[in-house]
């Protein structure tokens, strides 16, 4: 699960730290000043997010939960690089990520995974 996050936050800092395109295109670069907290957080949400995929993932088949992990660390850390969103804005952000990782999780606890693979 550290792996994963790490990996994560290792993408969003350096997608954070150079533009291929001018300015005017894609996301800001991290803005000057303290980066820390929010690289902090979001470790925080993405081992939470990871623990609760692969909680899901050691009871059930579930298809990519490192995948999952990795995708929802990277894109809320490298948003709150760019924008540097309120507390409240960086809140929904989490919750809406650790929502997200539960719906990830639904169909294969409802057994959707297992009716496909043709067993019971």
């Amino acid at each position: 699960m550290v792996g994963v996050t790490a990996v994560g936050l290792g993408m969003a800092w350096y997608s954070a730290s150079y533009r291929v395109g001018p300015d005017d295109y894609g996301l800001p670069l991290a803005v000057e000043g303290q980066t820390w907290p929010y690289v902090g957080f979001w470790a925080v949400i993405g081992l939470t997010a990871a623990a609760v995929l692969r909680a899901v993932a050691a009871r059930v088949p579930l298809a990519g939960p490192d995948v999952i992990a990795v995708l929802l660390t990277f894109t809320g850390a490298r948003l709150s690089l760019g924008w540097r969103p309120e507390p409240l804005m960086l809140g929904a952000m989490a919750a809406a990520a650790l929502v997200v990782a539960v719906i990830w999780c639904v169909p294969a606890l409802r057994g959707g995974f297992r009716s496909r693979a043709g067993g019971r």
